[in-house]
C-alpha cells in the first residue's frame, strides 16, 4: 500500500485463537486493535475463559495448512518448542464410532500437529502480537457497537475502573467465541433475530494429565457410538515434556466425573479397554478437570437478508462445535485466511463487501458442521428437530466409509481428506472411495488396537 494512502482501522473483539488469527490476516491491509477482557499469559499457561484448553486438542490438516498460510514459520516453530506432526493415521490407533478399528496406514498424506493447547496459543501469541501493525489492549470490555442498521462506525468499550470509550473504526470483527453478544447489538440496530441451531449430545469431559511412558508413544482414540447411547470415548494426545492428555468424555446417563479413583475405571470400561490398560500404571500429574459446555452451537448470520458495512463474525461466535472432532481451530484458521483473500481482492470499506466477506468467513463453517451433527444429533435428546432421512441416509453411507477406509489405504484417504477439512464431502463419493467400497479387495477387521507389542510394554 503507497505511503500516502490511508490504512482502514480494525478492531478485533476477543484475542483468543480466532481474533489472534483474524489480526494476523488483516495486518497487511489495515491497522489492527485487538480488545481483550482478560489479561494474556505470558507464556503457555492456561487462559482464563478457556475452560475447554484443558482436554485433548490438536490441529488437522486443512488447519495446519492454513496457520501456515497465514503465519508461515508457526508449524516448525510449535516442533521447535516440543509440538510434533503426527501422521495420521501411521502414528495413530484409532476405533471408529462404528466400533472400527482403523489399521496403521503410513501412505496417507494427512499430518495432524499435536501438542497442548497453552503451547498453540503461546506460540502465536507471540508471533501475532509481535507485529507492530497490531495493538492490543488488554482487560478491556467491549460493551457494544455504534452506528445503524446500515453501517458500523465503531465500537463503545470500557477497561478497568475507567468510563466507557467510543473506538471509530472502518471495521470491528467480533471473535469472542459462543459468548458473542452479536445477535444482540444486531437487534440493537433494528436487525432481526438471527436464525440458530443448537445440537447438544450432552457430552461431559474430564481431563487428567500424566507422565509418558515413551518417547513418540502413538495417538491412542476410542470413539464414542451413537447407536449405543450413553455414548463413552476417550483418547491419549502425547504431548511437549513427555506427558499424555488423557480425556474421557460421555453423554448423557453416562458421564465422566471429576473423581480421580474412577477415572481409570471409566477408561477400562469403554468399548475397548486400551486406554484404560495403558494408563493404569501410569504417573498421575494433575487431578481431573472436567467440563460440560460442548454443545453444538451454529449462528446463520449469512442468511440476514440484510448487513451493516464495517461489522462481521467470525470463529466460534458462528459456530462452536462439541470438541471431540477437534475442528475448531481448524475452521478459525481456514476462516482467517478466507479474510485475508477478501481484504486482498476486495478491500475492507467498499460498500456492501462486509456482507460477502461475513459469507466467505462461513463457508469453512459448514463441512465443520455436517461431520459434528452428522454424529451427534443421533444421541436421545440432542435436539428438537429428529434426524431428517437425509441424515440418516448420509449417516449410513459414512459408516460404510468408515468401514472401507479401515481396509484400503486408497479409501481412507478419501476419508481423512474430509474428516481434515482439506476437500469437501463430494470427495467420499470419488472412485478412492467408491471403487473400494464396492469391489474390494478388502483386509480383514482388526479386532483390538494396532498397537505393537514394544508400544504396549513401553506403556507398562
Amino acid at each position: 500500500m503507497p505511503d500516502d494512502v490511508t490504512r482502514p482501522t480494525v478492531i478485533v473483539l476477543g484475542a483468543g485463537m480466532s481474533g489472534l488469527l483474524a489480526a494476523a490476516a488483516l495486518a497487511d491491509h489495515a491497522d489492527v486493535t485487538l480488545i481483550e477482557r482478560d489479561t494474556l499469559p505470558a507464556g503457555p499457561e492456561p487462559r482464563r475463559g478457556v475452560p475447554q484448553a484443558r482436554h485433548a486438542h490438536l490441529v488437522w490438516t486443512g488447519g495446519v495448512t492454513a496457520l501456515d498460510t497465514l503465519l508461515p514459520g508457526l508449524i516448525e516453530e510449535l516442533v521447535a518448542r516440543g509440538a510434533r506432526l503426527a501422521h495420521i493415521m501411521g502414528d495413530m490407533a484409532s476405533r471408529a464410532p462404528n466400533e472400527i478399528w482403523f489399521r496403521r496406514f503410513t501412505s496417507t498424506p494427512h499430518r495432524n500437529l499435536v501438542c497442548s493447547r497453552d503451547l498453540l496459543d503461546a506460540v502465536t501469541r507471540e508471533r501475532v502480537l509481535a507485529d507492530p501493525r497490531i495493538t492490543l489492549r488488554q482487560n478491556t470490555t467491549a460493551v457494544g457497537i455504534d452506528g445503524g442498521a446500515a453501517r458500523v462506525t465503531g465500537l463503545h468499550v470500557r477497561a478497568l475502573d475507567a468510563e466507557v470509550e467510543h473506538l471509530p473504526a472502518d471495521l470491528v470483527i467480533d471473535a469472542t467465541g459462543r459468548g458473542s453478544r452479536a445477535p444482540t447489538w444486531l437487534q440493537g440496530l433494528g436487525l432481526p433475530d438471527v436464525p440458530e441451531r443448537r445440537v447438544d449430545a450432552g457430552v461431559a469431559y474430564a481431563t487428567r494429565v500424566y507422565r509418558a511412558s515413551a518417547d513418540d508413544f502413538p495417538l491412542v482414540n476410542v470413539q464414542a457410538n451413537p447407536a449405543v447411547p450413553p455414548g463413552q470415548g476417550g483418547i491419549i494426545l502425547p504431548v511437549e515434556d513427555r506427558r499424555w492428555i488423557v480425556t474421557l468424555s460421555g453423554t448423557r446417563g453416562g458421564e465422566p466425573t471429576d473423581d480421580p479413583d474412577a477415572f481409570t475405571d471409566f477408561a477400562l470400561g469403554l468399548g475397548d479397554p486400551v486406554i484404560g490398560e495403558l494408563i493404569r500404571d501410569a504417573e498421575p500429574l494433575t487431578e481431573v478437570v472436567t467440563t460440560r459446555s460442548t454443545a453444538n452451537r451454529r449462528r446463520y448470520f449469512e442468511k440476514l437478508r440484510h448487513w451493516p458495512d464495517g461489522f462481521n463474525v467470525i470463529g466460534d461466535a458462528i459456530a462452536g462445535y462439541n470438541p471431540v472432532y477437534g475442528h475448531g481451530i481448524t475452521v478459525a484458521a481456514q476462516s482467517a485466511v478466507a479474510l485475508r483473500e477478501h481484504a486482498a481482492t476486495t478491500g475492507l470499506t467498499r460498500p456492501g463487501s462486509a456482507r460477502r466477506l461475513q459469507k466467505s468467513v462461513t463457508r469453512p463453517v459448514a463441512a465443520a458442521w455436517d461431520l459434528a451433527i452428522g454424529q451427534d444429533i443421533f444421541y436421545p435428546g440432542a435436539s428438537d428437530q429428529p434426524p431428517t432421512w437425509v441424515e440418516r441416509a448420509l449417516a449410513a453411507f459414512v459408516d460404510r466409509a468408515v468401514a472401507t477406509g479401515a481396509r484400503n489405504p486408497r479409501a481412507l484417504t478419501a476419508l481423512l481428506d474430509v474428516m481434515s477439512l482439506s476437500r469437501p464431502a463430494t470427495r467420499l463419493f470419488s472412485s478412492d472411495m467408491l471403487l473400494p467400497m464396492l469391489f474390494g479387495p478388502k483386509r480383514a477387521l482388526l479386532d483390538s488396537a494396532p498397537l505393537s507389542k514394544e508400544e504396549r510394554q513401553s506403556a507398562v
